[in-house]
């Protein structure tokens, strides 16, 4: 499954409006952007994705970190402390407290 450029731009607009000292999955973006199964193909945007929005605020449906992140867990992990998000072997501490979940558009 090839995303269009419709789902990829959905995508990457919902990762900038993810508020600091959030985080959201890579389900929770596909479902927003109206592809609910598409959680994988989120991951591959993310990782090709427009380098300046927040991308380390995206974990998985358990909150931990991801193995692919530019400078690995290590490197997201940085990022998520400098705003205030505790990580505990690489999985995010208060995952269900902090994380960014609107209305569902779909």
């Amino acid at each position: 499954m090839k995303p269009n450029n419709n789902f990829r731009d959905s995508v990457q607009a919902l990762m900038a409006e993810v508020p600091y000292g959030h985080v959201t999955t890579y389900g929770d973006l596909a479902a927003l952007a109206g592809q609910a199964n598409a959680s994988r193909i989120v991951g591959g945007i993310a990782h090709y994705g427009d380098p300046q929005l927040p991308w380390h605020r995206l974990v998985n449906r358990f909150g931990g970190l991801a193995a692919g992140f530019h400078g690995g867990r290590e490197a997201q992990a940085e990022l998520l402390k400098s705003e205030g998000i505790d990580c505990t072997n690489y999985i995010v501490v208060n995952f269900q407290e902090i994380r960014w979940r609107p209305d569902y558009h779909s």
